[in-house]
């Protein structure tokens, strides 16, 4: 591929916006493969990931970023502050927000924060596959007198409605300049992080309110193996003893349901089969905790 004649194009774009509007599904979508964790839940993703994008003529750079919330403990003061972390050394920012209502606080604080910025803003507004026209009209309208966006787009991430359109609006606004990347390079992370995010995401998808959002995820033990299976040993971190014993279940069905899940799910990525331990713990307040969420890599 060639990648360094004129007119290529080559930028780094973070996409933000408010929790669960779908960031993790479109940059999953862009890449063409699962990047990021998705779930119905909202604040699924705690850290910017990083994707890389390599076409003919151009390379995106995307970062998937946490939702911006109103904070409530430290964690989701470390998410947030992650969030807009991202947005410094952009050139796009790709906003993402949904059909359903005005813009809220939240909303606004985000666009102030934008503001502050000399950096092209699209805006896309996802998941109009799910209202009627008439009434996306009034919510594109009140975006539009609130912020001078460089683009305004309705998509849908999930039935892919106007992504090739949105894909070249954000080249359009790209730099001319050479790859920052080979073009079989994808992301930064590593195959433990990938480990640590697919047991979460398998835990937020098989647990009710209070559980995912009380645990967090360390490999301790990552070994690849030219014969035989990858082993790999997760702790699994909870606030109480009670959450454990959920977490756990009656004779350890449920964590061994976790384990097959989440084991499977990693086969596929790494194309190996994997040995996979998990040891649930309590950390109390960890959630809370500045030197419990650096010890965990939160900081």
């Amino acid at each position: 591929m060639q990648t360094n004649k004129a007119g290529f194009k080559a930028g780094y774009v973070a996409i933000v916006g408010k929790p669960n509007v779908g960031k993790s599904t479109l940059i999953n979508d862009f890449l063409g493969c699962k990047l990021s964790i998705v779930t119905p839940k909202p604040q699924t993703t705690r850290k910017k990931i990083m994707g890389v994008l390599t076409k003919d003529d151009y390379q995106i750079v995307f970062y998937d970023t946490p939702g911006i919330m109103e904070p409530k403990y430290n964690l989701q003061k470390y998410m947030v502050k992650e969030a807009y972390n991202a947005i410094e050394g952009m050139d796009v920012i790709l906003y993402l927000a949904e059909p359903f209502e005005l813009p809220s606080d939240t909303d606004t604080e985000i666009m102030t924060r934008l503001s502050h910025r000399n950096i092209p803003v699209i805006l896309a507004i996802n998941k109009v596959d799910l209202v009627e026209k008439n009434k996306l009209i009034p919510i594109l309208a009140t975006y539009h007198s609130k912020f001078p966006f460089a683009e305004i787009l309705p998509i849908s991430a999930l039935t892919k409605i106007n992504l090739d359109l949105l894909q070249s609006l954000i080249v359009k606004y790209l730099p001319e300049g050479p790859p920052f990347y080979p073009a079989d390079y994808m992301t930064d992370y590593n195959d433990r992080f990938l480990a640590s995010e697919i047991i979460r995401e398998k835990i937020f998808e098989f647990y009710g309110e209070e559980i995912p959002y009380s645990t967090t995820v360390e490999i301790e033990e990552y070994k690849e193996r030219e014969k035989g299976k990858d082993f790999i040993k997760a702790i699994i971190y909870v606030e109480r003893g009670s959450q454990k014993g959920i977490l756990i279940g009656k004779n350890g069905e449920a964590i061994k349901r976790i384990g097959v899940l989440a084991r499977e799910e990693m086969e596929k990525q790494v194309d190996r089969q994997v040995y996979l331990e998990l040891v649930v713990k309590v950390m109390e307040k960890w959630r809370k905790d500045k030197n419990k969420l650096k010890k965990l890599g939160y900081g």
